[in-house]
């Protein structure tokens, strides 16, 4: 049987039956239910505690229209670093691999941006395509750049997204077949192989939280463009 590194990210089936539904609903089984106590357990006081601050922290450049949009993009941390993390466990299927999925939720949380924009303020959400004080012969040639890189916005979060989390789970897998290979041929290199792969497995789970953080970011600075 021939080993493809790029089967780990092939969406799972059982019986034909694709499990992408499946994967994307169990993570949100782990989250400790909130209470009415007055005093929580540690594990649900530290879950508080990251909502807070997180919550604080990106929605501090806001203006308060946006603030109506810190349930959605909170949620949307905690999902994508959910994800991330339980994709990095032996034997499980990360989601958010797959380009399609990164997209289905760039796309329409940019263009809700966009459209808030051009409802409540249009004039100021087409003043972003030409900057003030451009010379009259580079009009067009602005207006279309600016226009291409308005819609690439999607592209780039979703590309982002799949793209560094490929990257590790790739990286991960070749280092640990280097170490299984030379385990009984060279035991002290197979060692040292192992130490890089504990280190990269650490720097991975920090990519995890990284680009989940990223992501909900750039969505904020869209929305703080347009709000």
């Amino acid at each position: 049987m021939t080993l493809s590194f790029f089967d780990q990210f092939m969406s799972p089936t059982w019986l034909g039956i694709p499990l992408m539904a499946l994967a994307l609903t169990l993570p949100w089984l782990l989250f400790p239910t909130p209470s009415d106590r007055w005093l929580n357990n540690r594990l649900l006081t530290l879950q508080n505690w990251f909502i807070n601050r997180f919550t604080q922290q990106l929605f501090l450049p806001l203006s308060p229209g946006g603030h109506k949009w810190a349930v959605l993009l909170t949620s949307l941390m905690l999902f994508l670093i959910t994800l991330n993390m339980l994709g990095l466990l032996p034997y499980t299927f990360t989601p958010t691999t797959q380009l399609s999925l990164n997209m289905g939720l760039a796309v329409p949380l940019w263009l809700a941006t966009l459209i808030l924009g051009m409802r409540n303020q249009p004039t100021l959400a087409l003043g972003h395509l030409l900057p003030e004080g451009t010379p009259t012969p580079l009009i067009p040639v602005l207006i279309i750049i600016e226009t291409i890189s308005l819609f690439i916005r999607p592209l780039a979060l979703g590309v982002r997204l799949t793209a560094n989390l490929t990257a590790g789970h790739l990286l991960i897998q070749l280092i640990a077949t280097a170490a299984f290979v030379l385990l009984p041929l060279m035991p002290t290199v197979a060692i040292l192989t192992t130490t890089v792969l504990f280190l990269l497995t650490l720097l991975e789970v920090a990519v995890a939280m990284i680009q989940a953080y990223v992501f909900v970011l750039l969505l904020s600075l869209y929305l703080q463009e347009n709000v």
